[in-house]
């Protein structure tokens, strides 16, 4: 699973609740996207979160 290289953001776990209450599993998956960054200079790839992307936290390539 995707995983944010910046904050490690990742999937969050619960339940699904209907009007009866009963439950059911359920995901919610971050927005991570795969993107190349600079790093010391050099253009690499990795996973980061559109959150990070948008603070400014990592400089595109």
């Amino acid at each position: 699973m995707a995983k944010c290289a910046i904050c490690s953001k990742a999937a969050h776990f619960g339940n699904n609740v209907s009007h009866s209450h009963r439950r059911t599993n359920r995901i919610w998956k971050s927005n991570v996207k795969s993107v190349r960054v600079n790093v010391d200079g050099a253009a690499q790839k990795m996973y980061v979160c559109t959150r990070c992307l948008r603070s400014g936290f990592v400089e595109r390539a």
